[in-house]
């Protein structure tokens, strides 16, 4: 069974956000990364991985201003949820044909 995603807000400003994850892994934080970087006023995203052995990650946002780090990031999870949801409908859609 797969372990309970675990976020822990490490920073909290206006304009930064860093944030340290346990439960997930790269599948999912690239994806997120991917339409962080999407964004206009996302100035700088990234996530790294403290330690080979372990499923923790420190995920960090710094934005230009035009909108805070947690709308940034609320927005690129929105979208990456959508596509989830695309994949899944277009997946379904095969199987039923």
């Amino acid at each position: 069974m797969a372990e309970e995603l675990q976020i822990v807000v490490e920073k909290a400003e206006p304009n930064r956000l860093t944030l340290r994850l346990r439960g997930e892994d790269h599948t999912l934080l690239n994806l997120v990364l991917d339409e962080l970087n999407r964004d206009k006023h996302v100035a700088f995203a990234a996530y790294r991985q403290e330690h080979p052995l372990t499923d923790e990650y420190v995920l960090t946002v710094v934005t230009d201003g035009g909108e805070s780090a947690l709308e940034a990031l609320k927005a690129a999870v929105a979208r990456a949820k959508t596509v989830f949801e695309k994949l899944l409908e277009e997946w379904r859609e095969k199987a039923m044909s």
